[in-house]
């Protein structure tokens, strides 16, 4: 897998930090980090429209002391979960909907990343999730390593989110961009391989932003859970959500979205296309 070309697809206005993506029969569905909204942009016709997640007065550009966080977007069963990303305390929810009845639910996780703390001894000003995505009978997490402690790693919970029965962690070493080590952005289950962004990010803090020095994707193998593959595609620009486009057998497209760490509310949705 040598050869990719990477282009900016859509310019989408109204959308501000773009966090993470889900794409499902022509819809593009779009988490921001600090909104109480799950976006849907329409490829046809190219519009926007918005799903409410909660009540508040404020449901865009929300302070950042006050924001969800929502940095992670996983699909099972027909719905979109939404998870915070636990690096407050104000960041422990989860917001599900219903793709089609556009029905919310919201339910609090803090005793569930509270035992993902525990069990990996990742404390609270490390702990970051960036990623998750669901099987049959489990969840998976992606802790992003930009703390201090560089911890980059998966959990994996069995049962359900509010009745789980154990959680493992994994330690992952991943790749650096010039001087710093890459950490997790999103990642997604695609056969037997597990697809993830990393971005360098120059900062020690899961709270404060640095400069960004890169982004890459590269492959797990879902069953040994080794990294196979990495390719850096880009150095300056910092990836936070990963969607499965279209899959062939010599060539795989993904949509990407760019958090830009601003408060304008405007996105781009890009295309990654990979030839094996």
């Amino acid at each position: 897998m040598k050869r990719f070309s990477l282009e900016l697809l859509y310019h989408i206005v109204g959308i501000g930090s773009a966090s993470g993506l889900f794409y499902a029969d022509g819809s593009v569905f779009i988490a921001s980090d600090n909104a109480g909204y799950l976006y849907e942009f329409r490829t046809k016709d190219q519009t926007l429209s918005k799903i409410k997640l909660f009540d508040s007065q404020t449901l865009e550009n929300i302070p950042k002391k006050h924001k969800p966080d929502f940095e992670a977007v996983a699909q099972k069963d027909g719905k979109l979960y939404l998870f915070g990303s636990g690096s407050t305390d104000k960041r422990n929810a989860v917001s599900v909907v219903d793709v089609k009845t556009k029905e919310i639910t919201n339910q609090d996780l803090s005793d569930l990343y509270a035992e993902m703390r525990h069990v990996s001894k990742i404390d609270a000003d490390n702990f970051n999730l960036e990623g998750a995505f669901a099987t049959d009978d489990a969840w998976f997490f992606f802790q992003r390593g930009n703390g201090s402690g560089g911890n980059n790693g998966i959990f994996k919970i069995i049962g359900s989110l509010g009745k789980f029965s154990k959680v493992n962690y994994l330690p992952m070493e991943l790749p650096k961009i010039k001087h710093v080590t890459t950490s997790f952005t999103d990642a997604i289950l695609i056969d037997d391989t597990i697809w993830f962004l990393a971005t360098a990010e120059d900062t020690n803090s899961t709270y404060e932003d640095g400069e960004v020095l890169g982004s890459l994707i590269g492959k797990i193998d879902f069953e040994t859970m080794q990294v196979v593959f990495s390719e850096q595609i880009t150095d300056k620009q910092k990836f936070e959500g990963l969607a499965l486009y279209s899959k062939s057998d010599n060539e795989i497209s993904f949509f990407l979205c760019e958090d830009n760490d601003t408060d304008g509310m405007e996105s781009g949705i890009f295309l990654l296309k990979m030839s094996y």
